[in-house]
């Protein structure tokens, strides 16, 4: 019985190989002129394949066509998949793979890790890990593939992540962002600001700056392009055209929040990475920044902190590294100079490569890529949060954000709502489209309206749409302040300066300015502090907001409009970041800073004579209103006079409840009501 069962395994093995037909004579005696062109289309394909990866995507048209005179031999078929798994239609290469397994089990030595390979990237996780034990079983010498069978291992754990991270997909939408940015050619690597208003992205166009191709892959050379969004849609994507594009490769890389600098990849001395700025409606030549943060070696990607005092790049450096690519992180000097890079440590950088960086503009969750964490295959988009200085393990974003496949250059909104990023879709306009993802999260109860003291206004208070019942927040929200800066007689836009305070501190934790142009001004303020917001520009009155913003705030935009004032006489300001202890005359230590804006312009201006008035609300006696009042006003003045200021350059005055700018009759109006002022008597 024995003999007949091994001489049936033999008949059938036979029979299995005797399916791949080679190219030879014998096998196309009736077809001489179609077997010597296919083996010509062989040889121009074989040519393209022995010179690397890079060039397997343009072996796959002259293997076809062999393919298609035989399509039984395996070794050819193992080519074609192979090939396929280096394009953009990398599925494409199961079922070329599977036959050349099914033709010739020993085709090649890699059969069982390309088939692997291909399994993994279509999600058949279990096939995938088959295939990839089937392949590290070849591995027979154990010390001489050491690397190799630790990298079997990887993928096979990989496998596992994505068996687990499906079961538990997102509540997303995932949709093009539309044919106003993608091409039929490659569009990615998408950054925006924070309230969505304005993207850049890279693309491989015909209209690239100079024309060229890249020989090495047979694509256009990168251009950056923009576009803007109004009434809620994206303008038609222009290229950016110089001095921002060069004839080199040219890729966005990181946009501050407020759209008005942005980081550039230049492929220059292996890459490096520069800095542009809008200037009016014009962006400057982009500048190399300096050494601290561009080596010989290859710096990628970058993106600013909120703040702007610091930039987070990624560089393969080997001098601090820790794996193939990490991430650094480089602050400003005294001077505006970026200081010595420091690697964020291994909690973020593995072994492996990491890529793609972006700080959320609440300036403390980081968005990365990484291959060496917990990924699915190829880089995963992990998030991480700054607690007490130090970086949380990276979490995985899930599926179906993170593929099998590379993802790679992922951007949110301030919000949260909203991601981007680039993905090759069968469906898309072309190679790779730009994506917008929607985070749907959990169903939200029914929500009431609450009054929140949020912005101390001239107007009104903003009112904050809160969910009820109360919940725990896990996360600290953030509130943008935006709006455009104008002088209040012409209404002319005004480039200003927008210094952001930490009241509790009296620390200036970031400065801004506003576009010369038209004025616009955004700055992101992350929730559980106090600030106060000064508007400074010479020979204009500052202007002053406060915002204190409770840990469990919602994600809010606000629009506010300033219109600042010129020194001239009968001007009059409010003071909003001045604090008094309730029902007391005493300066706070959070009104520090304005006392301080204050007593610049007095010493800026010394001809001029200011008048302080303080301001009560109509609830308690008149009289004692106009003594409280009078008293804060006091207080002001006598603050400016320890400071060198003039006696007899001040006039305090407490009016009490008699110049009310507001109603009485509601909290808010109360609010707005108790202030203090100061107004130019003479100049």
């Amino acid at each position: 019985m024995k003999k007949i069962i091994t001489f049936l395994v033999c008949i059938f093995s036979v029979a299995a190989f005797a399916q791949n037909v080679e190219f030879t004579k014998e096998n196309f005696k009736d077809n001489k002129d179609g077997l010597k062109e296919a083996k010509n289309n062989i040889e121009a394909g074989d040519k393209l394949f022995e010179q690397g990866s890079i060039f397997y995507k343009q072996a796959i048209d002259p293997y076809l066509l062999a393919n298609k005179f035989n399509p039984n031999n395996a070794q050819l078929n193992f080519k074609i998949g192979k090939c396929y798994l280096y394009s953009n239609y990398k599925l494409k290469s199961i079922p070329y793979l599977e036959k050349a397994l099914q033709l010739n089990p020993s085709v090649d030595p890699q059969i069982h890790y390309v088939m692997a390979k291909a399994y993994h990237l279509d999600m058949q996780w279990d096939k995938a890990i088959t295939e990839y034990k089937a392949f590290q079983a070849t591995l027979t010498k154990v010390d001489e593939f050491k690397d190799l069978i630790e990298e079997v291992n990887k993928h096979i754990a990989e496998c596992l992540t994505g068996k687990e991270l499906v079961k538990k997909p997102l509540r997303v939408f995932i949709d093009n962002v539309g044919a106003e940015i993608n091409s039929q050619y490659p569009d990615y690597g998408p950054v925006i600001s924070a309230d969505e208003s304005v993207m850049l992205f890279t693309s491989r166009r015909p209209n690239t700056t100079g024309g060229a191709i890249d020989p090495g892959i047979n694509e256009y050379y990168e251009d950056i392009y923009i576009s803007t969004k109004k009434d809620g849609k994206w303008t038609t994507a222009q290229n950016m055209g110089k001095p921002i594009n060069t004839e080199d490769h040219d890729a966005n890389s990181g946009l501050s929040a407020d759209g008005q600098k942005f980081l550039i990849y230049i492929g220059k001395n292996n890459g490096d990475l520069y800095e542009a700025e809008l200037k009016g409606e014009s962006w400057s030549k982009p500048e190399r920044m300096n050494k601290n943060i561009n080596t010989d070696f290859h710096e990628s990607s970058a993106c600013y902190s909120p703040d702007g005092k610091s930039v987070y790049f990624v560089s393969d450096k080997p001098d601090g590294g820790l794996g193939d690519r990490d991430i650094y992180m480089s602050t400003k000097d005294e001077k505006g100079k970026w200081g010595k890079a420091v690697n964020l440590g291994p909690t973020i950088n593995t072994a492996y490569g990491e890529e793609g960086v972006f700080i959320h503009p609440d300036g403390k969750t980081m968005y990365f890529s990484s291959q060496g964490h917990k990924t699915m295959g190829g880089y995963d988009i992990f998030k991480s949060v700054l607690e007490n200085g130090k970086w949380s393990d990276p979490v995985n974003l899930g599926y179906p954000v993170n593929t099998p496949d590379d993802d790679v250059f992922f951007v949110t909104s301030a919000s949260g709502k909203h991601g981007y990023y680039a993905s090759f879709n069968s469906n898309g306009f072309g190679e790779k489209d730009i994506y917008m993802i929607t985070f749907l999260g959990y169903e939200k109860p029914l929500v009431l309206n609450n009054e929140d003291n949020l912005l101390a206004s001239q107007t009104a208070p903003v009112k904050e749409t809160v969910i009820a019942p109360t919940v725990q927040i896990k996360e600290a929200q953030l509130t943008i302040l935006k709006g455009v800066i104008t002088d209040d007689l012409t209404k002319k836009p005004l480039e200003a300066t927008i210094e952001i305070i930490d009241n509790q501190k009296n620390e200036i934790i970031a400065s801004f300015t506003s576009n010369s142009s038209t004025g616009k001004y955004l700055v992101s303020l992350p929730a559980g502090r106090n600030y106060g917001i000064a508007v400074k520009k010479e020979n204009y009155l500052f202007h002053s907001e406060n915002f204190d913003i409770p840990n469990t705030a919602a994600y809010q935009e606000v629009v506010k409009d300033v219109a600042l004032k010129n020194i001239a006489v009968g001007s009059k300001i409010i003071l909003k970041n001045i604090f008094f202890d309730f029902d007391k005359a005493t300066l706070r230590p959070e009104s520090t800073n304005e006392l301080e804006r204050l007593t610049k312009l007095l010493t800026d201006v010394p001809t001029l004579k200011i008048e302080i008035s303080g301001h009560t609300d109509s609830k308690g006696a008149d009289a004692y209103n106009k003594t409280l009042s009078n008293n804060r006003a006091k207080a002001v003045v006598d603050y400016l006079i320890t400071k060198g200021i003039a006696a007899d350059r001040l006039t305090s005055v407490g009016y009490g409840e008699e110049q009310p700018i507001d109603t009485n009759d509601t909290d808010e109006g109360r609010q707005m009501n108790r202030r203090t002022e100061f107004k130019i008597l003479s100049k």
